[in-house]
């Protein structure tokens, strides 16, 4: 792990100011070639948008909701969504600019995230979504305390705001992790 391109992080609430930089920022990891150069990347999965301008802003905008902004040296590096549900957090939009991925930002990012659900909302658990297929991100997450809860919700298909599907076996299942 990089330590000195850790210890620069600083972490805000997003702002309408952000919207562009935060979509380019999650369509990178996400979607097309540039995602490519990261592993998070959905390109082999869906084609298409991963968010859009609107997304976004109803995120920022939703009083339950925070989205988080990761700066390095004043520069968006990374984001999540972090929404208030009852005694869990949502932890969703969670994105790494590719050309850093495989840093060590996503640990930081996310226990940053764990720590702010339960400072502010006294969250006892952290639940998230995966596509079911996406084996090494979910190991991933296995690995930072998350677990596999076998529960799943169909992909949104035909709705392109998602994306556009390659395959027909997409759903996303329910990860949980306590928070203590």
């Amino acid at each position: 792990m990089d330590t000195a391109a850790t210890t620069a992080l600083t972490f805000r609430d997003a702002t309408d100011a952000d919207v562009d930089a935060l979509v380019a920022l999650i369509e990178s990891a996400y979607r097309g070639d540039s995602s490519r150069a990261g592993w998070t990347t959905e390109a082999d999965l869906l084609q298409g948008q991963r968010t859009d301008p609107q997304g976004v802003l109803a995120v920022i905008e939703s009083p339950d909701s925070r989205l988080l902004v990761v700066e390095r040296d004043g520069r968006l590096v990374a984001c999540c969504q972090l929404e208030h549900r009852g005694d869990h957090a949502y932890f969703g939009m969670f994105a790494v600019s590719p050309a850093l991925q495989g840093a060590g930002l996503g640990k930081i990012i996310i226990a940053e995230a764990e720590r702010a659900a339960r400072e502010s909302w006294g969250a006892r658990e952290m639940h998230m979504t995966v596509i079911s297929v996406r084996d090494d991100l979910i190991a991933w997450y296995e690995r930072r305390g998350y677990r596999r809860t076998g529960r799943t919700t169909p992909f949104p298909y035909g709705d392109e705001r998602f994306g556009i599907p390659l395959r027909d076996d997409l759903r996303f299942e329910l990860l949980i992790k306590e928070l203590g």
